[in-house]
C-alpha cells in the first residue's frame, strides 16, 4: 500500500468531498498512474488568503482508492487562477476513510516529516504537484495528529 499527499483548494476540496472523487491534469499522468486500490490518499489544502484572512496549509482527510485510473473531462473541479480551463481530466475514485473535524494544520509537521528534506523551504516539497507519495511514517504521522 502506498500513501499519497494529494493537493488542492478549499473550492476543490468541497468537490472532492461530496463526489468522492480527484482529479489530476494530464501533465501529471505518470504520477496518478501509480496510485493502486487501497491506497491512501490525504487531502492537502494549500494556504490561501481570503481577504485579510490566511488559511494555513492543512490536511483535511482520509481517502482510500476505490478505483483504476480512467479519464473524464466533465467540469466538475473549478479550474484555479492561472490554469485556463483544466478539467483535471484523469481521476480515481475515492472511498472516505476519514474526514477530520478539525483538519490538521500542516506546518507544526513539517520539522517531524521525512519526506521533507529542506525544513527551510519546504513548499518546495509540493510546488508544481497535484500529489506526491509520502513514507507510511509520515502518514502516520499526521493521522495521528488529528
Amino acid at each position: 500500500m502506498a500513501y499519497w499527499l494529494c493537493i488542492t483548494n478549499e473550492e476543490n476540496w468541497k468537490v472532492i468531498r461530496e463526489k468522492n472523487i480527484w482529479g489530476v491534469p494530464e501533465r501529471h499522468k505518470n504520477t496518478i498512474a501509480k496510485v493502486k486500490l487501497g491506497d491512501k490518499l490525504l487531502i492537502y489544502l494549500k494556504q490561501e488568503r481570503d481577504k485579510d484572512t490566511v488559511k494555513e496549509p492543512r490536511i483535511a482527510a482520509v481517502y482510500e482508492a476505490v478505483s483504476e485510473v480512467f479519464k473524464d473531462t466533465s467540469r466538475i473541479f473549478k479550474s484555479p487562477r492561472g490554469m485556463g480551463n483544466e478539467t483535471f481530466p484523469l481521476r480515481i475514485k475515492l472511498k472516505p476513510v476519514k474526514i477530520f473535524d478539525k483538519p490538521v494544520e500542516f506546518k507544526p509537521l513539517i520539522p517531524k516529516l521525512k519526506f521533507i528534506t529542506n525544513k527551510k523551504r519546504w513548499s518546495g516539497h509540493l510546488m508544481g504537484k497535484a500529489m506526491r507519495e509520502i513514507p507510511e511514517e509520515d502518514y502516520k504521522l499526521i493521522i495521528d495528529s488529528a
